[in-house]
């Protein structure tokens, strides 16, 4: 969490600027605060703040999960983990004094427009990431999800090259980018796959069900602006129309069955047994 839906919204706010807010677009960077060290992974502070004072922002887009800042020169590139999150704020407040960082902020930009783009992150997980080629830094992503690109065919030749339990594959970034737990139980579930079965063992009809479940679950987050499930993003309503994803107990909007759950990869995974039958193998 953020997976893919959230990602979208959130550099989807930051580059049209979301319920009134700025929009970064054209913005130029005057200076660089890092509180915690470690949430820079590449460069130096010190090259940081020398290679990226008086870059402008050019556009703001999305790879996976990750959140890309294209600059006239080089990129800035978020990657937000369990616990990150951006917000834009003005540099001056009611009481013309700035607005200190919080104890969890991690990093801040500031802008010669006024305002300042703030990296939190409680649990610090999350990194940032100034590159001179955003592709080689993401060259063993795979695949977006929604690039029409990846037709059924290659999807299904991509399954059958695997051996592996559907679940974690799914969320295996080399394998497609921008999956994570919530949107995947939702897809097997929309194309009545159960997450335990080997992926080398769907059909040509399967694996092109999934793929459209896959596409209308991150397209219908990303219309509800995410899932808010807990504290760590906020503002989304797709949680609303869970079909399985911490349904555990309860009744299968499909056949009535209670939704199970079950720990696949190390991860929560929930599912109706009846409507996700696992062929023996």
């Amino acid at each position: 969490m953020p997976e893919l839906p959230e990602v979208e919204t959130i550099a989807r706010s930051l580059r049209e600027g979301a319920q009134g807010g700025v929009s970064l677009l054209g913005c130029h960077f005057t200076s660089v605060q890092v509180s915690w060290e470690r949430s820079l992974a590449t460069p130096s502070i010190g090259e940081l703040e020398h290679r990226i004072i008086g870059r402008c922002i050019v556009d703001i887009g999305r790879r996976g999960k990750f959140i890309v800042f294209s600059l006239d020169r080089d990129w800035l590139v978020f990657h937000l983990r369990m616990s990150g999150d951006l917000r834009v704020e003005p540099l001056i407040g009611d009481d013309h004094l700035i607005k200190p960082l919080g104890p969890y902020d991690r990093a801040s930009f500031t802008f010669s427009e006024g305002v300042r783009l703030v990296f939190e992150d409680t649990r610090k997980f999350g990194r940032i990431w100034l590159v001179d080629s955003v592709d080689r830094m993401m060259s063993n992503l795979g695949p977006e999800p929604l690039d029409p690109v990846l037709t059924p065919e290659i999807f299904h030749q991509r399954l059958k090259s695997r051996h592996r339990q559907i679940k974690p594959l799914l969320m295996d970034q080399s394998f497609l980018a921008g999956l994570g737990n919530i949107y995947t139980d939702e897809a097997l579930y929309l194309a009545r796959v159960h997450p335990l079965r080997r992926s080398d063992s769907l059909e040509f009809p399967e694996a092109e069900l999934l793929l459209s479940a896959i596409r209308q679950v991150l397209r219908q987050g990303i219309k509800s602006n995410g899932t808010s499930i807990d504290w760590v993003y906020k503002g989304g309503s797709f949680q609303n129309t869970l079909q399985v994803y911490q349904r555990t107990g309860e009744s299968c909007r499909r056949c009535g069955t209670l939704i199970e759950r079950i720990v696949v990869g190390q991860r929560g995974t929930h599912f109706c047994p009846v409507c996700q039958v696992l062929d023996p193998q």
